[in-house]
């Protein structure tokens, strides 16, 4: 993957003018023009040369935006910024997010306050925190050196562990920190049809499975998430050359877990990846409106990607924690012959993954 283009001008709020986040930035920016101004409006016009750096006024953390109708993982979201400028096809934040430019959060004192007090409150239980939601990780990490930051700070956190999701290869900061076994570097993995159709500006599937080898390298725990599966031509002998790919260059014993997904869309973003993805076939599939109002796969279509899926993963590691991400019961059973219930529920099994493989605790994990 290309380094990402640097922005050529910053928008900074005045307030946060001299924090940290903004030193970093124009350290590593030193082309690009610094504009600083009382307040930084929502009715800006898109421009994937401007960063803007706000304080923000709401909440940092965040619950996983799961559904009542659908098994959630019980994930909490460290808020750091919104957009992203890869610019896959599929994307949800085309239609989740109102604002256009990429913009970063420059309050970190807050952001940190906010996240120790959340730990602070019931040390008996593991938290499970990520910041891929809203924007990758990783992308403008070579610019805001963000992880060097959080990373320590999670290494810090008895009860705590930190995802870190991208599809960059954008590593380089990672390395010599120290993290204390709690942070899980994670890539969103795909059939190489998919990424080079859908995520042309994304890492190649080669240089994600690289980057977390050298991960793997520096002491860090992995994860992956094949989220979204996109039906397509030939898609198991796709998918399955990616994870011959994936466990012939990583150590199974350094993944934690594995998710799987099918593609699924608010209805909106049908139009959205017309108008911006032309040369996209993938919101024309066999699809049905789930009780989530979301665009889903039919149930077989689905169940078929996912028994596929696990087999697969199941030759190499059998222990390995996979789940499905947003699924009930019935597609559940149907792909693995169980629901998360009879386990103990999602959250309880993926508790257990980080307890088992990076030996996290004591805690009582959530029932």
């Amino acid at each position: 993957m290309k380094k990402i283009q640097a922005p050529r001008k910053v928008i900074v709020e005045s307030s946060v003018a001299k924090g940290e986040l903004v030193a970093s930035l124009r350290k590593n920016l030193p082309g690009a023009s610094f504009e600083t101004v009382d307040r930084i409006s929502d009715a800006v016009c898109c421009d994937p040369e401007i960063l803007e750096v706000v304080d923000f006024r709401g909440r940092f953390m965040k619950s996983c935006p799961g559904t009542r109708h659908y098994h959630c993982c019980g994930y909490k979201i460290l808020h750091f910024g919104t957009q992203c400028s890869i610019g896959c096809s599929y994307c949800i934040l085309q239609a989740y997010l109102n604002q256009p430019n990429l913009r970063l959060f420059g309050n970190l004192g807050q952001m940190f306050g906010e996240l120790s007090d959340a730990l602070a409150q019931n040390r008996d239980s593991l938290h499970r925190i990520g910041t891929g939601e809203f924007t990758d990780s990783l992308l403008l990490d070579p610019f805001t050196e963000l992880s060097r930051l959080i990373v320590p700070h999670f290494a810090r956190t008895p009860n705590a562990v930190l995802e870190l999701k991208t599809k960059t290869n954008f590593v380089e900061n990672l390395s010599g920190l120290d993290h204390g076994g709690h942070t899980i570097v994670a890539w969103s993995l795909n059939s190489a049809q998919i990424r080079k159709q859908e995520e042309p500006f994304a890492a190649t599937i080669a240089e994600r499975i690289e980057a977390a080898r050298f991960c793997s390298g520096e002491g860090y725990f992995l994860a992956f998430h094949f989220d979204p599966i996109i039906d397509h031509p030939e898609w198991k002998s796709g998918y399955a050359r990616t994870l011959d790919r994936l466990f012939a260059g990583i150590d199974p014993a350094r993944i934690v877990w594995i998710s799987l997904g099918a593609f699924r869309f608010m209805p909106e973003l049908k139009e959205i990846i017309r108008l911006r993805h032309p040369l996209s076939r993938i919101a024309y599939g066999e699809f049905i409106r789930g009780l989530d109002g979301k665009m889903r796969y039919f149930r077989d279509i689905r169940a078929e990607f996912y028994s596929f899926m696990v087999e697969r993963i199941r030759r190499i590691d059998p222990g390995l924690c996979v789940y499905l991400c947003m699924e009930n019961d019935d597609i559940w059973k149907q792909s693995f012959g169980f629901s998360p219930e009879e386990r103990g529920g999602l959250s309880h099994m993926l508790d257990c993954a980080v307890k088992n493989r990076m030996h996290i605790g004591p805690f009582e994990p959530e029932t």
